[in-house]
């Protein structure tokens, strides 16, 4: 391979990475990991189920971001100059079926593995497991695209916050506790921020696509304190959960993240411009990856000194 090959390889390689939108993947870690670290305090883990849940759900949610990119451009929403996309049909020229193939091949790796997983767990999860494919492919496909609605916070959270980590803590231990689904839900908050942040960005875009998300209902200003009010709500929670004995005082850890939340919001009432706002955006998914970490190392050290 010579040198301009070299070049064309890797510019090929970039265009796929950024075609996952790789910041926000750990939307799925988090929840993964923070599930199974939980699952600790039950059983000993099994690291295969671990992995293949893992997996799982990082197939499904590249394979969602690839519908949204391929179904965007065939409404006409995304073009060249669109931020926040993968950009690979508009500026690179890759085919749009391309794309669709792309993600309809991440689903069925997925219902592979979910095969796996339901072998050593149980069945019930393909119901599930089934449904939250449907969800993400309706998202952004179908005639009444979830990402066109306000609900899109709200579905995304549920399923890829509080499901995810459900799913991971049931494989582990064939039951979900109280406790589980109570520290699910700040992780489910986050998880729809990152959501919010990435509308109220695409306000202006969105509003002439016709799409009628919760940061247009609401307004920019608006949206951007009711992002706050997430965060906000997010570490209270936290907060709650040690002052009536339900988590151990090590995970107020996560309050050292309590920077980032900061960073965003003061970044979107700063920026006016799309582009101005990316690092708000980010910052927002930085929130929910530092916040989870956090969150896993707290709850880890409780279990090793319990």
């Amino acid at each position: 391979m010579d040198h301009n090959e070299k070049i064309n390889e890797l510019s090929k390689a970039q265009i796929y990475w950024r075609l996952t939108r790789p910041h926000t993947l750990t939307a799925s870690f988090v929840p993964v990991l923070i599930g199974t670290v939980l699952a600790l305090f039950v059983v000993d883990i099994n690291i295969m189920l671990f992995i293949a849940m893992l997996l799982s759900c990082l197939f499904i949610q590249i394979a969602t971001n690839l519908f949204n990119e391929y179904y965007d451009f065939k409404r006409g929403l995304d073009t060249e100059d669109s931020v926040g996309i993968g950009g690979a049909i508009v500026r690179h020229g890759m085919k749009p079926k391309k794309v669709l193939n792309l993600a309809l091949s991440l689903y069925g790796i997925s219902l592979l593995i979910g095969v796996y997983i339901c072998m050593n767990s149980s069945w019930w999860l393909a119901v599930i497991g089934l449904i939250g494919m449907a969800i993400g492919y309706l998202y952004t496909g179908g005639p009444f695209p979830i990402a066109y609605t306000p609900f899109g916070e709200l579905f995304s959270g549920v399923c890829m916050g509080s499901v995810f980590i459900l799913i991971a803590f049931f494989i582990q231990t064939g039951t979900v506790t109280s406790d589980s689904i109570l520290l699910s839900i700040p992780i489910a908050i986050l998880v729809g921020a990152i959501n919010l942040s990435n509308n109220i960005r695409d306000i202006e875009e969105d509003t002439i696509g016709g799409r009628k998300t919760l940061a247009i209902l609401l307004g920019e200003k608006k949206a951007v304190y009711f992002l706050g009010s997430l965060f906000f709500i997010a570490y209270a929670w936290i907060i709650g959960l040690v002052i009536f004995g339900i988590a151990s005082p090590w995970i107020f850890i996560v309050l050292l993240s309590v920077g980032k939340p900061i960073q965003a919001v003061s970044g979107f009432l700063g920026g006016k411009m799309p582009r101005n706002m990316i690092q708000a955006m980010k910052a927002t998914a930085q929130t929910n990856t530092i916040f989870g970490l956090l969150l896993s190392i707290g709850l880890f050290i409780s279990y090793t000194i319990k």
